[in-house]
């Protein structure tokens, strides 16, 4: 297949893709003005701190089975060998999100009074806990639709998930007066709705087999791909417990909304890096593979900068429209926080060669780097400067 034919079918899905995570980043951002109304920064700041932390043992649960996923459905036009894959990787993704789930019910007091001093938000601990467990295993699920490349099923159970967690996260905020525990169950809310019709929906592909054989296969390729997930969860989330330890749950507040503006970023990045895997390990011949990876880095690339840098220019009116007076210092942060993801957005090309050649060992390298850079930079830079300090560690560590 010639350069620009690959060229276009990347950009197809992409932007199919691209639209569910415009409705999702826009509709995050329109909910600012109601979360900076109804929720105190401090509020705000658990929320966003559970949502990390949730992030990060997902990551460890998961095991590296989602990048094995993709990789091992593209070694075999078998269609039972596929089969093989699919069911191993739901059956072993139900089976460490339970476990995940019970084990932070049990433990919700505990983690509440690590994270934030006291137990009395053990309800906020264990609701996260219930959102992980949907989470994982919603993402399981439609991956399958990535594999296939229909991108539009794709985007409707997104589109499905989002309006759902809207409007349940409304009614619990405004309407029931829930507070930071409204926000949470109204997010896992959509997210567990949708996995559910999904699972209706993939009823025939999906059984009791699980292949062990095939799983210590897949843990092979992928259980080295979790320390670097684990760095980058560090280099992407760390920041909220450095702060919120260091400078207070207000401060995470403030940042959060930052992250949330700058966010848009992520809606380019989104797109692009939900239908790359799968292009990216379609390709057959090396050859292409290398022209065709190296034309999406430099325009990648190129189009990503001119928007970072058209988001820091609006960022303070921005801010300023969307939430209440005491979030607006806010927009201080944005702009380094978006440059951050352009650097991102480099890895996220650089990095798939390494799955391709099956060398998943060397991830940890060059992300441990930049999570030892993080840290010590949060370190550093947040006791004098804040939020500041940490969206300077942040650009720091992905560039």
């Amino acid at each position: 297949m010639s350069l620009g034919a690959q060229i276009g079918r990347l950009g197809k899905h992409s932007a199919i893709y691209g639209l569910g995570g415009l409705v999702s980043r826009v509709l995050a951002v329109l909910l600012l003005p109601l979360y900076t109304r109804y929720l105190s920064t401090s509020d705000y700041g658990k929320v966003e701190t559970l949502v990390a932390a949730t992030t990060v043992l997902a990551i460890v649960l998961r095991g590296g089975i989602s990048s094995a996923f993709f990789r091992f459905t593209f070694d075999s036009q078998d269609p039972e060998r596929r089969r093989a894959v699919l069911r191993t990787s739901f059956w072993f993704t139900m089976t460490t999100a339970t476990a995940g789930l019970a084990g932070g019910l049990v433990l919700s007091g505990s983690i509440a009074r690590a994270l934030f001093g006291h137990d009395g938000d053990w309800k906020l601990v264990a609701a996260a806990f219930v959102g992980l467990w949907a989470q994982m295993n919603y993402e399981q699920l439609t991956s399958v639709f990535r594999v296939e490349e229909r991108s539009v099923a794709y985007v409707c159970a997104s589109l499905a998930n989002i309006l759902i967690t809207v409007g349940v996260t409304v009614a619990l905020v405004v309407a029931f007066d829930q507070g930071p525990l409204g926000v949470i169950v109204g997010n896992f809310t959509g997210t567990l709705a949708v996995y559910l019709a999904l699972l209706g929906y993939r009823r025939e592909q999906l059984g009791l087999t699980f292949d062990r054989g095939l799983l210590r296969e897949m843990n092979r390729f992928g259980m080295p791909l979790v320390p670097s997930a684990l760095f980058l969860w560090t280099t992407n989330f760390s920041d909220r417990f450095f702060l919120v330890k260091l400078d207070g749950a207000d401060e995470v507040g403030l940042y959060s909304v930052g992250v949330r503006i700058a966010s848009a970023m992520v809606l380019l990045l989104t797109a692009f890096r939900t239908a790359w895997p799968a292009f990216a390990y379609s390709i057959e011949s090396d050859d292409e593979a290398k022209r065709t990876y190296g034309f999406v880095l430099t325009y990648l690339l190129v189009v990503s900068s001119w928007v970072a840098a058209a988001l820091g220019l609006l960022s303070p009116w921005l801010v300023e429209w969307l939430t209440a007076p005491e979030f607006h210092e806010a927009s201080r942060v944005v702009s380094p926080l978006a440059f951050a993801a352009v650097a991102f957005g480099g890895y996220i090309v650089i990095s798939i060669g390494v799955g391709r050649a099956k060398r998943t060992q060397f991830n940890w390298v060059i992300t441990g780097a930049a999570a030892a850079v993080i840290v010590a930079l949060n370190l550093a830079l947040i006791p004098p400067y804040g939020m500041m300090g940490a969206a300077i560690a942040t650009v720091a560590a992905y560039t």
